[in-house]
């Protein structure tokens, strides 16, 4: 596996951040696995939606200038297509054989994705129709690429 986790904002929370740290070290195993954190931008007090839209818009352009030319860039958005595990790592090592690329997985800020950065994903994923904090969100994704890499190297997983 060769993948990328762009996400803005920090693990501030220490169990979410042992978490993530636990699973990053298990995929290490699989391949490679980057964790790009960029800053989360504080929303103005009294923002209005122009201000929102101006926010997302300048995250957006932190998240495109880390994702390479050749990436598959998938964006985690609430409404989008969710997998079952096993469906999402056939989906994973499909991506692989048939792009051969570094998959990037995108976690926007708490306004969500800029438009731009959703015009240059190539798909759009959901973890759950629950909304969760990006920080949970996450260690989801991070919980998620682990069991699909064991999936596909045909080891057992708790169910």
């Amino acid at each position: 596996m060769n993948a990328a986790i762009i996400c803005v904002g920090k693990l501030r929370e220490k169990f979410y951040a042992a978490a993530a740290e636990e699973y990053q070290k298990r995929i290490s195993r699989f391949g490679k696995l980057e964790i790009i954190e960029l800053p989360d931008l504080p929303e103005p007090a009294n923002a209005s939606d122009a201000d929102r839209l101006k926010v997302m818009e300048k995250e957006g352009e932190q998240i495109l200038s880390r994702i390479r030319p050749g990436d598959r860039v998938i964006a985690l958005c609430i409404n989008a297509p969710q997998y079952e595990s096993e469906r999402f790592a056939a989906h994973l090592a499909d991506n692989e054989m048939r792009f051969g690329s570094r998959q990037a997985f995108v976690i926007g800020g708490s306004l969500g994705l800029s438009g731009a950065v959703l015009r240059r994903a190539d798909e759009q994923m959901s973890l759950s129709k629950m909304t969760f904090p990006h920080q949970l969100a996450r260690v989801l994704l991070l919980e998620q690429l682990y069991r699909a890499c064991k999936i596909n190297a045909g080891e057992k997983y708790h169910k």
